[in-house]
């Protein structure tokens, strides 16, 4: 090695041995942003750091958020969103754009560890009516080829999160197969992906078969095995798991490409907004498919061979998100809104539980709630506007405020409310009928949030630490060669 070239490998070598960790965890997170309390990205990476997490999925390519996990050693799957795919697929400018913009100057300047660009977001959705279909390979190939312009086509691979309902099956998980109008660009999907050594990626919503489905058999969307196993052949399915990942395997093997690689892109289960969402259910949910993959016992058409991947979703509740699929759409995560764990779970990354996000910017302790002196009669118009606007799911069937009483409803949706506006006090005033208290309105499970100061973003969401430092040090043929030497180790 030239005497110049001593230091940075120096630098990269103690970067290296600060910032190992979880990078080759098969396990990781989908990280969703589409709240109004949102946590600093500084506080969320250093809560994945805490739990051991080594890989994030991201729906978007959020500069702060991608600042914030330089020097992490996390895995990043960065997003092309649906409405970037028209752009990117009619020009190839557009995509060296693109790629320079939100993947080549974090890697090259700061660090950041991204794996994977997701093209779309389950862009063959059923009830899309294709008007993604046609972007896709025309988008990946200006994303490939820009890429290859940035040296970085060997390293970071082009993905296309999946909705499962792109393949079927009359019953059994062999007869799987695409959807008539995928079944050529699934191919061409599949060539692609092969020939770069990428993943097919697709998510499983076990919870979603049970919630749209009376006559599912609850026990079967489970991992502790089914009192209704579905028996296809020589191979018998005791989990829709393992049931919808063979089904997609017999799929891809119709297609000629039965030995891709299968990533989970998204799986879980939601805690609230609905009978079967609950603490219980999502722990046993999770705790068993955690298992289940950790065991690599694999799936009958695949025996000890586990996914590629499996991100969970999600890492943290998102309020804001579109209740159409039903109110539990806002409560998957294994952490609330503000990273607060809210069960026992082990990720089997080195923690028996999960541990909560430390420093979490708060507004003041206050609460805004019905006030006691006034006749609520004419309340109702002024609690539809604040569930307009604020999240109030928690209270219809299934939600953990359900049953708290008409003037409990009031205050949360009060409250809601004056949280989503930063505390503005003209915010709890409701016509005279709102107060604000400094005493905690709770009620056994039922929680009045306090909401997060994001004005404080901003100022803490910059990489910090002694792996930041290193990395934002080192030059870009350091960072290059840093990449070489983790490619070796993960050879």
């Amino acid at each position: 090695m030239a005497a110049g070239a001593a230091l940075p490998a120096l630098l990269l070598l103690v970067a290296a041995a600060l910032c190992a960790g979880p990078a080759d965890a098969a396990l990781g997170v989908n990280w969703g942003t589409v709240s109004a309390h949102r946590a600093p990205p500084s506080v969320v990476v250093d809560l994945m750091r805490a739990n051991r997490i080594g890989k994030v999925k991201l729906f978007d390519a959020d500069a702060g958020v991608l600042r914030a996990l330089a020097g992490s050693g996390i895995q990043v799957m960065v997003g092309l969103t649906n409405g970037e795919l028209s752009t990117i697929a009619g020009s190839a400018a557009a995509a060296d754009a693109w790629v320079q913009q939100n993947v080549s100057r974090y890697v090259g300047r700061g660090g950041v560890d991204i794996r994977y660009i997701a093209v779309g977001n389950e862009p063959f959705l059923t009830s899309y009516q294709d008007q993604f279909q046609s972007y896709i390979i025309p988008a990946m190939t200006n994303l490939q080829q820009s890429l290859v312009k940035a040296n970085l086509a060997s390293y970071v691979k082009l993905v296309v999160p999946c909705n499962a309902d792109a393949y079927q099956s009359a019953s059994v998980p062999s007869q799987g197969v695409f959807r008539t109008e995928l079944t050529q660009i699934m191919t061409q999907l599949a060539a692609f992906l092969s020939s770069s050594g990428a993943p097919f990626v697709v998510n499983i919503y076990p919870f979603l078969s049970l919630y749209q489905n009376a006559d599912f058999p609850q026990d079967y969307a489970f991992f502790d095995g089914s009192t209704h196993p579905l028996v296809d052949g020589p191979n018998t399915y005791y989990n829709a798991f393992d049931g919808n990942f063979d089904t997609l395997v017999s799929a891809l093997s119709k297609i000629g490409y039965g030995q891709l690689p299968i990533a989970i892109g998204e799986i879980g289960w939601p805690t609230e907004g609905a009978p079967s969402a609950n603490l219980t259910a999502a722990r046993a949910f999770n705790q068993g498919l955690i298992n289940r993959i950790t065991s690599n016992k694999g799936t009958p058409l695949r025996p000890g061979v586990p996914p590629a991947d499996v991100y969970l979703f999600s890492l943290l509740d998102e309020e804001q998100k579109s209740i159409l699929p039903g109110n539990f759409e806002r409560h998957w995560g294994i952490f609330s809104f503000d990273g607060q764990a809210k069960y026992p779970l082990n990720l089997g990354l080195g923690n028996p539980v999960l541990k909560s996000a430390k420093e979490v910017p708060y507004l003041p302790s206050r609460w805004c709630i019905a006030n006691p002196a006034r006749n609520l009669d004419s309340i109702s118009d002024h609690m539809k506007l604040a569930c307009s606007m604020a999240d109030c799911t928690n209270l219809e069937y299934g939600g953990s405020c359900y049953g708290i009483g008409p003037k409990g409803n009031v205050s949360y949706a009060f409250n809601s409310y004056y949280q989503q506006q930063k505390q503005d006090p003209n915010s709890c005033d409701f016509g005279g009928l709102g107060m604000i208290t400094y005493l905690d309105p709770s009620m056994g499970e039922c929680h009045f949030l306090v909401g997060i100061d994001d004005s404080k973003s901003s100022a803490i969401a910059s990489c910090s630490g002694p792996c930041c430092a290193v990395f934002w040090g080192i030059t870009a043929l350091g960072f290059w060669v840093f990449m070489y030497l983790r490619m070796m180790v993960s050879a």
